[in-house]
């Protein structure tokens, strides 16, 4: 027997109870930290329940009153109820207003608390996931998770003090309608098992649909002007109708599956209703007890059958929370970075920042996921003062490797560190502070030309931008502009050519002065002599900089210390003559 029962334990644990579980003890890491919150909310309802109670007392001895079978002053009964009423309503409204106030401060606070457990997750994993997938966990279910936290465990409690406070004055007055209380229960029970399978499915379903709609949105509006340029309006709204389509038939499939449940619960309700009515008739025919008595056994009736239908509406709450806490965990829990070197960081920059940091990389192995080899025994080395480039064809690693000396990605062999004298420390998401990044593609952000240059140097004078906006060639652009370094930039560098963007990318990079610049095909979009320009300045600039460029362009390639070539998974360097073949055949 012992064993059955461990096994049946084991089952469960191993199932989707053990899941759900799991998830809620998860839920518990938020909700333990707004207890007191809980508490007054949960005081709140507590208190509107026992006004409840007293006001159906009242109700009692008001009919009483007027049916003469009690004596009593109709004007002070009459008054106190109506004071009872305005006393519910008042408290009704303090108690939607803290509720509001306390969800969007958990809300908050939550979002925020997850929002940077997501930033610091790792990267490589979390590029598995759709950025409109992301985006929904975070906002729905980051939502749910908070008005979860403040209303389940406290309408949970308040349920059952207004069930059994209820149920206790039922039985104080006539213990024969405690039955009439029960009747609806052996039929939610009956359900709970059937509805828990599929709530959990409809609710895991309804988010991944959500997912797939935001996904699809995100990625529309962030490409319009493609979908225009292609002329794929007529394909992308056809596309939106269809799944469009798809959420209304899942929706519908849900909303079926309510109306069945909600029709056989509220049947049931109903023959308990008119059954407390007959019987409450009856009881009043043989004189057993008053119209007020009865009025108040039927008012307590519906409390009891009401709140045991509110209990029951709370699990289909406790799927939905759970399955958001299932699908926020799938986040959170995977693999973090490590910034547990941050203060020896620090260190090391500071110490070395006068003279300079080189960049060591030897016998790297890296593959993808899918097991596809990238990099085998790879070796790389870049000093001060020195311009490296990185070339090959598009696809075999160059910006693959800009990854992996930024700790986006993690070797699985081979040793990459930053030198300082006869210093060393290893690459890790630590060592970010030491490098400034142009990647591929528009990378300003939104606001003004000084907020973005601020961004990675908040203390910056205006000398200061304009000296990095002439080293990066942008400032004989945006001198022009009226209002110069505060003009304004547009979602994703609107206003301005992808060659300006990319040298403001490259300003921003260089006025944060980092001892270490990477440049991952970032002078794709700019001319030869401008590009020949930029780099000449970084050179030439006093700054003890070392710089490595990826480029497909080999223009540029003379005025480079060395060149290295992805070649057999490997970085080769380049001769002179192999470099003087490329420019002449470019």
């Amino acid at each position: 027997m012992r064993q059955k029962i461990r096994f049946i334990i084991g089952r469960i644990k191993a199932g989707r109870l053990g899941e759900m579980r799991r998830q809620t003890v998860w839920i518990y890491q938020y909700a333990r930290h707004y207890w007191l919150t809980m508490i007054f909310y949960t005081l709140l309802g507590m208190v509107g329940t026992v006004v409840a109670l007293l006001t159906s007392l009242v109700s009692k001895d008001l009919v009483d009153i007027i049916t003469g079978h009690q004596t009593g002053e109709i004007v002070k009964t009459f008054s106190i109820m109506i004071g009872l009423n305005v006393g519910t309503t008042f408290l009704n409204q303090i108690s939607d207003y803290a509720s509001s106030y306390l969800s969007m401060k958990v809300d908050s606070e939550i979002k925020a608390d997850i929002f940077s457990k997501i930033l610091v997750t790792d990267w490589e994993s979390l590029t598995t996931y759709h950025t409109g997938d992301l985006l929904t966990r975070w906002g729905s279910d980051a939502s749910a998770i908070s008005n979860g936290v403040l209303n389940f465990v406290p309408n949970a409690i308040i349920y059952i003090f207004r069930f059994v406070s209820a149920f206790a004055m039922v039985i104080y007055y006539d213990p024969s309608f405690a039955i009439f209380a029960f009747l609806g229960m052996p039929v939610s029970l009956l359900l709970s098992k059937t509805l828990l399978n599929r709530m959990v499915n409809n609710n895991k379903r309804s988010a991944a649909m959500g997912a797939k709609m935001s996904g699809f949105n995100q990625e529309a509006f962030s490409n319009i002007q493609t979908i225009k340029a292609f002329d794929l309006i007529h394909l992308y709204i056809a596309r939106l109708k269809q799944l469009q389509k798809e959420y209304i038939t899942m929706r519908l499939d849900f909303q079926k599956m309510s109306m069945g449940t909600s029709l056989l619960l509220s049947t049931v309700a109903l023959l308990v209703s008119y059954a407390s009515y007959g019987w409450g008739i009856y009881r009043v025919f043989s004189n057993a007890i008053s119209y007020g008595t009865m009025t108040m056994f039927l008012s307590l009736s519906g409390t009891l059958t009401g709140t045991l239908h509110n209990l029951t509406s709370l699990v289909p709450t406790i799927i939905a929370l759970t399955t958001s806490a299932g699908r926020l965990m799938d986040i959170i829990e995977m693999p973090r970075e490590d910034y547990s070197q941050d203060e020896e960081a620090m260190a090391f920059l500071e110490k070395h920042r006068s003279e300079g940091i080189s960049l060591h990389i030897k016998d790297l192995e890296y593959a993808y996921k899918n097991g596809t080899q990238v990099f085998e025994g790879a070796a790389l080395k870049a000093y001060p003062h020195e311009v490296v480039a990185l070339v090959g064809p598009s696809g075999e690693g160059k910006t693959t490797m800009i990854r992996l000396i930024l700790s986006l990605m993690r070797a699985q062999n081979g040793t990459a560190t930053l030198g300082g004298g006869t210093d060393e420390i290893a690459l890790t998401p630590s060592t970010r502070r030491l490098f400034s990044y142009v990647p591929q593609g528009n990378t300003m952000f939104s606001g003004t030309i000084a907020e973005n240059m601020r961004n990675v140097k908040p203390d910056a004078t205006e000398e200061e931008i304009i000296n990095a906006l002439e080293l990066a060639c942008a400032w004989d652009f945006v001198r022009k502009l009226p209002d110069k370094i505060h003009s304004k930039i547009k979602e994703r560098g609107g206003g301005f050519s992808e060659g300006q963007a990319q040298r403001l990318s490259i300003a921003r990079a260089l006025l944060r002065r980092s001892p270490i610049l990477l440049l991952d095909e970032a002078t794709s979009a700019l001319d030869v002599a401008t590009e020949r320009k930029v780099l000449k300045n970084i050179m030439a600039d006093q700054y003890p900089r070392t710089c490595i460029v990826t480029t497909h362009r080999p223009s540029v390639l003379n005025i480079c210390e060395r060149v290295y070539a992805i070649r057999d998974k490997k970085c080769v360097v380049l001769e002179e003559e192999e470099i003087d073949e490329m420019i002449r055949g470019f």
